[in-house]
């Protein structure tokens, strides 16, 4: 049973954050969705890898495609729920971020007629100014959470928070939590690695030295991957620069570095680790 995990956020094109400025929630559906098609070229891959991750599904794409989430559970893959609108949670309040996840968990569970335990936030928004939201997750049943990214960054982060599994306390009950992977260099503050543009931007010794260093501190690695990221020949829309410059960059690369990280350990879904060995008591307090 291995500590690493493979994770996959299953989104379109059109639904990330750094577009919402441009992009109508509302007009989602006039949009050419390539999510079906990318989610099934990505699971080819885990299986030529020999790989089963734990797949954060949207609630606005498992409603419409609900065949797409019933193949990703039956093809071995943990579901998940990524929210239904992709908002981030910062931006909600408690009534909205309530009933969005609400939504999203039913759909989901409809689609895959299986009970879903794990909660990854849009744009990794659980930070320190929206920790009310981990008790909700536990009122609607979640036991774990995967949000929480220990860097600091311009949308997100939570630079003082544990890098390794740990429980967050709440007056309902507790959640786990599983921070995204960081790496220390003398000096510096906390750096990203493993995952989505990360992994697809930045180049591969970056990476490779990443890995090396997390694994000195023994912390697993918590990957993660967007069906769009390997999709190429997706319609370009007309964001603002940096927006363009994160969303673009690499997409050929992707696949290949993808397969290379997969071969570097053994990864596995969330509820196939051995990640609930190693999780601290709690030591966070949520509400």
């Amino acid at each position: 049973m291995p500590t690493n995990v493979l994770s996959v956020d299953v989104e379109d094109y059109f639904h990330v954050e750094a577009f919402s400025d441009i992009v109508d929630r509302g007009q989602w559906s006039s949009y050419p969705c390539r999510v079906e098609n990318n989610t099934r070229q990505l699971m080819d891959l885990l299986d030529e890898c020999g790989v089963r991750g734990t797949f954060f599904i949207l609630g606005w794409v498992a409603e419409r495609y609900p065949a797409l989430v019933r193949e990703i559970v039956a093809r071995g893959h943990e579901p998940a729920c990524h929210s239904y609108w992709h908002r981030p949670i910062f931006r909600l309040n408690p009534q909205e971020f309530r009933d969005d996840t609400r939504l999203a968990k039913d759909v989901i569970e409809q689609a895959a007629g299986a009970r879903i335990e794990g909660y990854r936030a849009p744009s990794f928004s659980v930070t320190a100014r929206s920790l009310w939201a981990v008790q909700i997750l536990v009122e609607l049943g979640f036991t774990f959470d995967s949000s929480v990214f220990p860097i600091h960054h311009d949308t997100y982060g939570m630079p003082d928070a544990p890098r390794t599994p740990f429980q967050m306390a709440t007056p309902a009950g507790s959640l786990t939590e599983y921070p995204l992977t960081t790496f220390h260099l003398p000096r510096l503050p906390n750096l990203p690695v493993g995952g989505g543009g990360y992994l697809r931007i930045l180049p591969l010794w970056y990476t490779r030295l990443g890995l090396h260093r997390a694994r000195s501190e023994n912390l697993p690695l918590i990957a993660y991957i967007h069906p769009w990221e390997i999709d190429p020949l997706q319609p370009m829309l007309a964001g603002r620069w940096k927006s363009r410059l994160r969303h673009y960059t690499n997409l050929d690369k992707t696949t290949a570095r993808l397969r290379e990280l997969l071969g570097s350990a053994p990864f596995s879904a969330f509820r196939d680790s051995r990640l609930a060995e190693t999780v601290q008591p709690a030591v966070l307090r949520a509400a």
